[in-house]
């Protein structure tokens, strides 16, 4: 693996870091498997390019993103908990809804360019440029800061009295209900908070590569719920502050574990779904293995009558 393809496979790592956070928010917390992530991520991006490109400041251009993504969350939510649609339903109807949604705010095209535009990595370059560094790196610092700021945004509302409410609403939502806990406010919330992270992310890729796309979400559930069980299977631990960080080191390992296999050159970029099948298969099964060769070391090591 050659430099620029660590640093790429890092940057790539970091920024997908956010929806791995969202997908853990949903999964993890609330266990309400959601699929709303692959048109929420193109949602950020469609609304950040199209308001960049009338005139709006790419930093204040993330906000509306951002809102927009918690709408399209707090939908899959309603359509759960007040039409009792099932939540793998719903989010799929969403995701659908999305599609058409996101290529009217795209203007009809598949995509929006951004070549030109001003974003919110320019600045950042622009001082990296000034201390003589190589502005290449600067995604990967602008990247590694926002990752930061949203991780410890995350611990610290998980840790409030709407955050405990949060975790037990999918950890026992019948005794969270018994004491007065509305848990389908919980859900919609929860999972509206979830797609406003991932839309985050994806409006940050499309000002990164130069473009938003409608497809460009396609896939996204899949990696996300790959890094979190990379993530968990290195970083094994109850306490939620270090899993939303297994989460983002999760996806970093599972960026670079991609980078690896392609810089092999027997895989070929269109066998991603084939490598991360693999990572996903392998990152189960190995907490089994472990667990397989202690018994096995132990019954070895057990006296013998």
């Amino acid at each position: 693996m050659t430099f620029y393809a660590f640093i790429g496979a890092l940057e790539q790592g970091l920024v997908y870091g956010l929806l791995t956070i969202g997908v853990y928010l949903t999964f993890r917390v609330l266990d309400f498997p959601d699929l709303t992530v692959d048109g929420s991520l193109p949602l950020g991006a469609a609304v950040s390019a199209a308001c960049i490109t009338h005139g709006l400041n790419p930093w204040l251009s993330l906000m509306p993103a951002m809102c927009a993504g918690f709408l399209a969350g707090m939908l899959t939510g309603i359509l759960t908990t007040q039409l009792k649609i099932l939540h793998l339903l719903a989010s799929i109807l969403t995701m659908t809804a999305l599609y058409s949604i996101n290529i009217r705010i795209l203007g009809s095209r598949p995509n929006i360019p951004l070549i030109n535009s001003p974003t919110v990595f320019d600045p950042v370059r622009s001082y990296v440029s000034s201390l003589g560094w190589n502005p290449w790196i600067s995604s990967s610092i602008l990247f590694f800061g926002i990752a930061i700021v949203v991780v410890m945004m995350v611990i610290w509302v998980l840790r409030t009295e709407f955050g405990q409410a949060l975790l037990a609403t999918g950890d026992n939502p019948a005794l969270i209900r018994s004491l007065g806990v509305n848990t389908s406010l919980m859900i919609v919330l929860g999972v509206g908070m979830s797609n406003s992270i991932v839309a985050l992310c994806g409006a940050l890729v499309a000002q990164n590569q130069g473009a938003a796309e409608v497809g460009m979400g396609t896939g996204s559930i899949i990696a996300g719920l790959a890094s979190i069980v990379v993530g968990e299977t290195l970083f094994n631990s109850r306490k939620v502050a270090i899993r939303v960080v297994s989460a983002v080191l999760g996806s970093i390992a599972y960026r670079l574990a991609i980078a690896l296999a392609l810089s092999l050159n027997f895989f070929k970029p269109s066998d991603m779904n084939l490598i991360t099948s693999t990572i996903v298969v392998l990152a189960l099964a190995l907490p089994i293995i472990k667990s397989h060769f202690k018994k096995r070391g132990n019954s070895l090591n057990a006296p013998s009558l």
